[in-house]
């Protein structure tokens, strides 16, 4: 995964300049230069010889940057390695975080790893925090200011003194990432004295098994209002007798969101992928009634790789779209990727589903 921030934006990059922090396949983090595209240049390696990575989060108006990493010696493939990359030619390490439990040293089970945070940086001063994919999921919301600033021996104390809320998940409800909703108009609440305006959390739990051989993950909304007292919503998946997808081959449920907070979408639609479902568009503008306004699954190729289950004699493949991750950009457009080598489109929203979101805002 990459994240890019313009030198305009950040503290101490150079002006008209683009970088690019990038993960280098599971051993490395890595700073690139892509002011030219057709000529990167690779300004450094932040930090290797890890043991995993994944989805990290780059705040281009500080600099602060939460790398998903894989430090050995923790009792965990992926937690979370701060840094301030406000000037990209000079990382500068903050501290190692993650859940009590998975730090050096600890005792007795280690809870499941990060697989994605996201910040709303120095004005929201919150840290989103979503661990263990599939199963046990654990979500954290974090003073960010108390996170950078506090003491960074990763002690069970130090780990748990940022952190405002913890939301400790059943055994069938996994945390791939989060996409927080902040300061939501209610308009069922209009006329009531307190509740016009609330706080919600949007949690993608990721589905592994092929076939339906597992718990399906949902698409779950939390109140989080009170920050301190999370209370569930609602939820929501695709209904697997629309396209009797359990038998359509490959992964059937949830894996992941946009999290582009552009105003054409963001607080109206959220986009998620759900591998052989494809893409879907939902209308959250009222959270305690998701609402689908469309969906988009491409056709398979002569690329697409085939999904199998069972092992032996027993093992059977099918070809089959596996949407995973879905992106916006900030004039609207839709980008989905496949995991099955079909590749990437590029869509939009269009008839009716178009009113949901508020184009007045995108970018020419």
């Amino acid at each position: 995964m990459v994240r890019v921030c313009s030198g305009n934006d950040l503290p101490h990059g150079g002006k008209g300049k683009f970088y690019m922090l990038r993960s280098y396949g599971n051993s490395a983090h890595e700073m690139w230069d892509v002011t030219d595209p057709a000529k990167p240049n690779r300004l450094n390696v932040i930090v290797k010889g890890l043991e995993d990575t994944h989805k990290s989060w780059w705040e281009c108006d500080s600099g602060i940057a939460y790398l998903v990493s894989g430090v050995y010696g923790w009792r965990t493939t992926r937690m979370a390695q701060i840094y301030d990359l406000s000037d990209p030619a000079k990382p500068v390490f903050i501290r190692n975080f993650g859940l009590p439990g998975q730090q050096p040293g600890a005792k007795g089970p280690a809870p499941g790893g990060l697989h994605g945070p996201v910040s709303t940086g120095p004005k929201g001063n919150r840290v989103y925090f979503a661990y263990d994919n599939s199963r046990d999921g654990v979500i954290e919301i974090v003073d960010r200011q108390k996170l950078l600033t506090g003491p960074a021996e990763p002690t069970d104390e130090n780990l748990r003194a940022p952190v405002i809320a913890r939301i400790d998940l059943p055994a069938d409800a996994g945390a791939h990432n989060v996409l927080p909703m902040l300061r939501m108009p209610m308009s069922e609440f209009a006329r009531q004295r307190d509740g016009k305006v609330k706080d919600f959390l949007v949690l993608i739990g990721e589905t592994v098994a092929n076939e339906c051989q597992e718990n399906r993950q949902l698409l779950r909304i939390f109140d989080i209002t009170s920050e301190s007292r999370p209370v569930g919503v609602s939820t929501w998946t695709v209904p697997e007798d629309s396209g009797n997808f359990c038998t359509a081959g490959g992964r059937f449920g949830m894996h992941s969101s946009n999290e582009n907070f552009t105003p054409i979408y963001y607080n109206r639609v959220v986009f998620v992928a759900h591998f052989n479902a494809g893409v879907r568009a939902l209308d959250v503008r009222d959270p305690y009634r998701i609402k689908e306004i469309g969906y988009y699954i491409p056709a398979v190729t002569d690329k697409t790789d085939q999904r199998c289950t069972g092992q032996g004699a027993d093992q059977h493949c099918k070809v089959a779209i596996q949407t995973n991750n879905v992106e916006v950009d900030n004039r609207g457009y839709i980008y989905a990727v496949d995991r099955a080598n079909t590749g990437m489109h590029i869509l939009e929203l269009s008839g009716p589903a178009r009113e949901a979101a508020d184009f007045s805002k995108a970018e020419r």
